[in-house]
């Protein structure tokens, strides 16, 4: 598996979910892992019910055979205090310029730097190493920006071109695609099996393609059990309305006879198979549309007790069943 794990999709697929139980799934058997919130929504902080995060690296989990989660919220302002402090020890001159609105200025009107800086902050702890030379996480596992503007965001040598050809910036752009174009990276796509999302999830992927980053796998979130076969499809298209209502009242759900409760219960069960093989179809042609794409091809379940953490830890156990670790 790569060291940096990008996951995006949709609004409302469950990236987040998904980023989250990916990146327990990767501390399994004693792994260390990152994982990276940009867009300051604090879900991760939500998922692992535990406090707002803050912009420092917090130790939020652990997982099975112990692994360790660690997650950050990266804000772009601080992010750029640390680059200051980093390549000029500017110090409090930082600081007076965040007071002065300096560093708001830069990552508002320039959002390519602002993007440098978030996905700047993610490739230095891939590259960060202790003094005995070992990386210090294993993984890092970034929540990024939805699928619509995902390959804009992680192009960010593209977007600070104009802002700045030569400099520190630029070097920096430049070792922020080095590790976002390399194997070190994989960029995984989370869709539902409903049409709009899948079909964003196809142009994200072709977008990435064309701007030459690495794509990884795409995940099928929110996968409602199967109810039907394909011999009890086949049925709700043939079975007379009489043998179902006879059938009913076999299994002691009332009389046969007209207006009986068997009876009553016949259109309503009909209706909901029916909008069941609906669906069916539907969601079956979404899977055929996903394995058009070529990529390896991952589903989790919904869960119908809602997502909590130990729903969570339920998800990160199928990504490793399903050798997404």
């Amino acid at each position: 598996m790569s060291r940096l794990q990008v996951v995006s999709g949709k609004g409302g697929t469950g990236k987040t979910t998904v980023a989250a139980a990916l990146a327990l799934a990767l501390a399994t058997t004693g792994k260390r892992t990152l994982l990276v919130e940009v867009e300051g929504r604090q879900g991760i902080a939500q998922l692992f019910e535990t406090e707002a995060l803050p912009y420092e690296e917090r130790k939020i989990a652990v997982a099975p055979g112990g692994g360790e989660v660690y997650a950050l919220a990266i804000d772009a302002e601080l992010a750029l205090l640390d680059y200051l402090q980093m390549f000029y020890k500017l110090g409090s001159a930082g600081r007076a310029l965040k007071k002065l609105g300096a560093v708001d200025f830069a990552t508002t009107v320039a959002p390519g730097v602002r993007d440098v800086l978030l996905t700047g902050k993610a490739c230095e702890a891939v590259r960060r190493k202790d003094r005995a030379g070992r990386f210090v996480y294993d993984y890092v596992v970034m929540d990024a920006p939805p699928t619509g503007r995902i390959t804009r965001f992680l192009n960010v040598n593209d977007e600070v071109a104009g802002l700045a050809r030569i400099g520190p910036i630029h070097n920096q752009a430049q070792a922020v695609m080095r590790v976002l174009k390399s194997a070190e990276t994989a960029v995984h796509l989370v869709t539902l099996l409903e049409e709009m999302p899948v079909q964003e999830t196809a142009d994200g992927i072709a977008e990435l393609r064309a701007a030459r980053l690495p794509v990884g796998r795409v995940v099928v979130n929110m996968v409602r059990p199967q109810v039907l076969d394909a011999a009890g499809l086949e049925l709700v298209r043939s079975v007379p309305r009489t043998a179902l209502a006879r059938s009913l009242s076999s299994a002691g759900l009332g009389g046969a006879r007209r207006g009986g409760n068997a009876e009553r219960l016949v259109d309503p069960l009909l209706a909901q198979a029916h909008e069941y093989a609906e669906r069916y179809a539907l969601e079956q042609e979404q899977r055929s549309v996903l394995g058009e794409l070529d990529l390896p091809l991952h589903e989790l379940p919904l869960l119908a007790e809602g997502m909590d953490l130990a729903g969570l830890y339920e998800l990160a156990r199928e990504l490793r069943k399903q050798g997404m670790s």
